[in-house]
C-alpha cells in the first residue's frame, strides 16, 4: 500500500506504485526495462543465473535466495512461480544449461524448506517436472525424473488433500517401455521410469490422505514386470564378466527388483489383490504360464517381500486363477500349479491359511478334472490337438499337482495333517462301497485312475508324518479303507497303499535301512533305533494288529506281485517290528512268517512258482530279522541253520537268489525237503523256554476273511451282510439263553481236555461250512434268511423296550385288578423318578 504523500515525495511514491503492481503481474507489462523496480525475490533468482550456464549455479547467491525464502516463508509460492515460469522460457527455447540450474535450484530450495507455505511451492515444482517429462528429449526426461524422486524423499509437514500423481504413474510407466534407438538412452530412460514409479510409491502410499496409490496397479506392476523379464533376455546374452561387474549396480533388472519388492513390502491387508491381480493378468497376456522360470521367479519375489501373515492370500489369488483356467491347455495349469509349489515351500506354516481343506480340495478337483482330459481327450467335448501330446501333457500336471499337494501338506502340524489325509480317503472312490461302482463289475478306467493319483497324493502327504499316538493320528475311517486298497487286484494301487502304510508307521527314519530284502547276519550294521513301546503303541496294534496281518497275509496271495511289492513287505514287517512291537505282536508276526511259508508251500492258490519262491524268500528275510531282534539264541541257531541250507540246496528260496534280473527257478515245487523250511514246533519250544506264549507259537496263523474282501473276491454285498448275521446269530443273546446249563461233572471236564484239538478241527470245518453255504446259495434264500433274522431281532428289541419303560416293583406300583390279582402300571420313561445317585 503506498505511503502517505506528506511522508514521500511524490516520484518516490510512483516508484513504489509501481514496483506493488509489478510484484502482482508477474512476467507482464514492463518488468524487464528497470531492474532496480523489480522485486526483491526476483532479483535474487535472476542472480542465481550466470552469463554463462556452462558455469553451473552461482552458490554464493543461492545461498541468499535460500536464507531468503526461510526469512520470508510468504514469499516462498512467489519464489517458484517465478522458477516455474523461468524454467518454461528455457524449455520453449532450448537453453538447456538455463532448466538445469533451475531444477538444481528447486532442488535445494525443496530440500531447505519445510514451512507451511511449501504446498503451494510443491505445485509449482510438479508443474515444472510435468513440463520436463513432457519433453521428447531424454535428457530432459531423465533430470525430471530425478528432481521428482528427490521430492519423493522428503517428509513434509503438513499433508496435501488436493494433489494428485495420476499423470506422473502414467508417464514413468510410459518411460519403462522406452524404445529409444539407442541400446545406452533407452537404459537410462527405462531406469529413469523405475526410479520415478518409486518415488511415486514413497511418496503416496503411507499417507492415507493421498490419491489411492493401489488403483494404478495395473500400470506400475506390468511396467516393472515388462522391464524384469527384458533384463532375464539381456543377460541371457550378458557380456563379458568384467563388463557385467561393472555394470551390475545399474542393471535395470537390479532396480526393478528392489522396487518390486519395496513396493509389495508397503502392501496391506487390503491390498495384496491389487499388488497380486496384475502379475497374474501379465503372465496371462504374454504366455510366460507355459515357461515356468520367470513366472516362478516372480511370485518368489512376492512371498519372500510381502509380510508373512498375508501369504496365505497369494496362496489363495493363485488357486483362484487355477480355478479360472481349469480349461486352459495343460502347459498353463501345470505352470500355475509349479508356481504354487514353490510359493507353498517358502510360505510354509502360513500358506495355507485359515482354508485348509478348501485349498487340497482345489487341487484335488484340478486332479480330477486333469485325468477326465487325459481320458476324453477334450476340453468341453471339444478335442483340440493331438492326443498323445495332450495326454502326456496331463500326466506332468498331474504329477506337479500331487508333488504341490505334498508341499503343502508338509506345512501343516499333525493334526490338521491328520484331517487332510481323512479329506483325500473320503474322495477315493471305493468299488462296492460307493453307490456308482457296482462291486460284481470291473472297475472304469478312469475311476482306477483316480484311485491312483488320490493314492499317490496320500503318499505325499503322509511323507514324513510323525505322530505320538497313532489311535489319533489313523483313526478307523482312514486305516479301514486304506487296507482295502490292499485287496485290490492292482498291483500300483496296492504297492501304494503299502507305502502310506510305511510312511505312517516310521517315526524314527528306520525305513530307509529295510530298503533292500536280504539276509543280514549281523543287523547291528544297521544301526537301527528302537524306543520301548508306548501304552498307545500297544492299544493301535491290540485293536489293528490282526488287520495289519491278514493284509500282509492276502497282498502275499496275489498273482500279480512284483520284487518291489516283496520288498515294501519286508520294509513293513520289519517297520512293525521296530517300531511297535512288543512281545504279544512279536509273535503274532512270527506266526504270520510261519503261514507265509505254508502259503509257499500251497499248490492251490494258483500262485506261480516264482511269487512262491519269492515268499518263501520274504519268510527267509523277516525271520532272519526278527530272530535277532528278539536276542533268543536257540531261535538264531535254527534260523541260520535253515538259511545255511538253503543256500547250498535251494539258494531260490533266498531273496539273494530270486529277486536277480534272471533268476534261476526250479522246474517244481511239488516235492520240498522238510530241512530247508523253518520248523513252527521247533521254534514255538526255544521260544517257550524264554518266558514267550508257547500255546500261541503252536497255533498255526490263519487270516480271518470280513466283509473287506468283496473289493478283490468280487462278493455281493448280499453275501457279506448274510455271512454278518450267521456270525453274529451264533452269539446272540437269544441262542444263549436256548441253550440248557450243563451240568459240569469229572468226565466232562476229562473229555473237554482229551478232545480240544478235535473240537478245534470241527470248528473250523464248520466257519468253513458256513462260509461256502453263503458264497454259493441263491439271493432268494439268503434274502428270506436275513429277514428272518430282522424280525427276530425286531421282536427283542420290542421285548427290550417294553421292560425299560416299567418302573421297578413298588408299593405305589401296582394297581390291585380284585380276585388277589395285581397289575403294574407302565410309567413312561422321562416320569420315572431316579435317584440322585443315577443322575448326572
Amino acid at each position: 500500500m503506498p505511503l502517505p504523500a506528506t511522508d514521500v515525495p511524490a516520484t518516490q511514491r510512483l516508484a513504489l506504485d509501481c514496483r506493488t503492481l509489478l510484484d502482482h503481474r508477474v512476467g507482464k507489462g514492463v518488468c524487464g526495462c528497470c531492474g532496480a523496480l523489480r522485486p526483491r525475490y526476483k532479483r535474487l533468482v535472476d542472480n542465481i543465473f550466470p552469463e554463462d550456464p556452462e558455469d553451473g549455479l552461482v552458490k554464493a547467491n543461492m545461498e541468499k535466495l535460500t536464507f531468503y525464502a526461510l526469512s520470508a516463508p510468504e514469499k516462498l509460492d512467489r519464489i517458484g512461480a517465478y522458477l516455474s515460469e523461468r524454467l518454461s522460457r528455457d524449455v520453449a527455447r532450448h537453453r538447456y544449461g538455463y532448466v538445469c540450474i533451475a531444477m538444481e535450484a528447486l532442488d535445494q530450495l525443496l530440500m531447505a524448506c519445510h514451512c507451511q507455505s511449501i504446498n503451494l511451492f510443491v505445485e509449482s515444482f510438479l508443474k515444472m517436472v510435468r513440463k520436463l517429462l513432457e519433453s521428447d528429449k531424454p535428457n530432459l526426461q531423465i533430470l525430471g525424473t530425478n528432481s521428482f524422486v528427490k521430492f519423493a524423499n522428503i517428509e513434509e509437514d503438513t499433508p496435501s488433500y488436493h494433489r494428485s500423481y495420476d499423470f506422473f504413474v502414467s508417464r514413468f510407466s510410459e518411460m519403462c517401455h522406452s524404445n529409444f534407438e539407442d541400446p545406452d538412452i533407452r537404459t537410462k530412460i527405462r531406469m529413469a521410469g523405475i526410479n520415478g514409479l518409486q518415488g511415486v510409491v514413497r511418496k503416496t502410499v503411507n499417507d492415507e490422505l493421498q490419491a489411492n496409490i493401489w488403483e494404478h496397479m495395473d500400470k506400475i506392476v506390468p511396467s516393472l514386470l515388462f522391464n524384469l523379464q527384458s533384463g532375464e533376455r539381456t543377460e541371457s546374452r550378458s557380456p563379458s564378466p568384467l563388463q557385467a561387474s561393472e555394470k551390475e549396480k545399474e542393471s535395470p533388472v537390479e532396480l526393478t527388483e528392489r522396487c518390486f519388492r519395496e513396493l509389495l513390502g508397503r502392501a496391506a491387508y487390503g491390498n495384496i489383490k491389487n499388488a497380486v491381480s496384475p502379475v497374474l493378468m501379465h503372465m496371462d497376456n504374454h504366455s510366460l504360464w507355459e515357461g515356468k522360470i520367470f513366472a516362478v521367479r516372480c511370485f518368489k519375489i512376492i512371498m519372500y517381500s510381502i509380510q508373512s501373515q498375508h501369504s496365505h492370500l497369494v496362496i489363495q489369488q493363485l488357486l483362484g486363477h487355477l480355478d479360472a483356467n481349469s480349461k486352459n491347455s495343460a502347459k498353463v495349469r501345470a505352470g500355475i500349479v509349479e508356481v504354487l509349489l514353490e510359493a507353498a515351500a517358502i510360505a510354509a506354516s502360513g500358506s495355507v491359511g485359515p482354508t485348509v481343506l478348501e485349498v487340497f480340495n482345489t487341487l484335488l478337483r484340478q486332479l480330477r478334472l486333469s485325468v477326465d482330459y487325459e481320458l476324453t481327450g477334450s476340453y468341453d467335448g471339444t478335442n483340440i490337438g493331438t492326443q498323445i501330446i495332450k495326454a502326456h501333457e496331463e500326466r506332468q500336471l498331474q504329477e506337479a499337482v500331487i508333488r504341490t499337494i505334498g508341499s503343502f501338506a508338509n506345512t501343516l502340524p499333525t493334526y490338521q495333517r491328520s484331517e487332510v489325509m481323512l479329506f483325500i480317503m473320503g474322495k477315493i472312490p471305493v468299488p462296492g462301497v460307493n453307490l456308482t461302482l457296482p462291486p460284481n463289475e470291473l472297475v472304469p478306467e478312469g475311476t482306477q485312475m483316480i484311485q491312483i493319483m488320490l493314492l499317490k497324493s496320500l503318499v505325499q502327504v503322509t511323507m514324513g508324518f510323525q505322530t505320538t499316538n497313532m489311535l489319533t493320528a489313523l483313526p478307523d475311517t482312514f486305516l479301514d479303507p486304506l487296507l482295502s486298497f490292499s485287496l485290490i487286484n492292482h498291483p500300483e494301487i496296492r504297492l501304494l497303499v503299502l507305502q502310506i502304510l510305511l510312511s505312517l508307521i516310521d517315526r524314527h527314519d528306520n525305513r530307509p535301512k529295510f530298503a533292500t530284502i536280504c539276509i543280514i547276519s549281523d543287523i547291528s550294521v544297521l544301526k537301527l533305533k528302537v524306543d520301548k513301546c508306548s501304552r498307545q503303541d500297544n492299544l493301535f496294534m491290540k485293536k489293528h494288529g490282526q488287520h495289519l496281518c491278514r493284509h500282509i497275509y492276502l497282498s502275499c496271495k496275489e498273482q500279480s506281485s512284483s520284487q518291489q511289492h516283496y520288498e515294501t513287505l519286508y520294509s513293513l514287517l520289519g517297520l512293525l517290528s521296530v517300531e511297535l512291537a512288543n512281545e504279544e505282536v512279536a509273535v503274532d508276526l512270527i506266526r504270520l512268517a510261519l503261514a507265509l511259508q505254508d502259503l509257499a508251500l500251497c499248490t492251490d492258490e494258483g500262485l506261480t512258482i516264482y511269487n512262491r519262491c519269492a515268499v518263501h524268500a520274504l519268510s527267509a528275510a523277516y525271520l532272519n530279522l526278527i530272530c535277532q531282534l528278539t536276542t533268543v539264541p536257540a531261535f538264531c541257531q535254527h534260523i541260520h541253520e535253515v538259511i545255511e541250507v538253503r543256500q547250498k540246496e535251494s539258494p531260490y528260496f533266498l531273496p539273494e537268489g530270486i529277486f536277480l534280473e534272471c533268476p534261476t527257478l526250479p522246474p517244481s515245487l511239488e516235492r520240498v525237503e522238510s530241512g530247508v523250511l523253518f520248523l513252527q514246533s521247533k521254534i514255538a519250544e526255544v521260544l517257550g523256554g524264554s518266558g514267550y506264549n508257547t500255546d500261541r507259537l503252536a497255533t498255526p496263523y490263519v487270516p480271518q476273511y470280513t466283509d473287506e474282501d468283496r473289493l478283490s473276491k468280487r462278493k455281493s454285498i448280499g453275501e457279506t451282510i448274510s455271512l454278518q448275521v450267521e456270525v453274529e446269530s451264533r452269539n446272540s443273546p437269544e441262542k444263549e439263553e436256548r441253550t440248557p446249563a450243563e451240568e459240569i461233572t469229572f468226565e466232562t471236564l476229562k473229555s473237554a481236555i482229551v478232545d480240544s484239538a478235535g473240537m478245534e478241527e470241527q470248528e473250523r470245518e464248520r466257519r468253513r461250512q458256513v462260509v461256502e453255504k453263503f458264497q454259493k446259495a441263491p439271493f432268494e434264500e439268503i434274502a428270506a434268511h436275513c429277514g428272518a433274522r430282522a424280525t427276530m431281532l425286531q421282536s427283542k428289541l420290542n421285548q427290550i423296550f417294553e421292560i425299560t419303560i416299567r418302573p421297578p416293583p413298588s408299593p405305589s406300583g401296582t394297581i390291585s385288578l380284585g380276585y388277589g390279582q395285581s397289575q403294574s402300571r407302565s410309567v413312561p420313561i422321562y416320569e420315572m423318578k431316579f435317584p440322585d445317585l443315577c443322575v448326572y
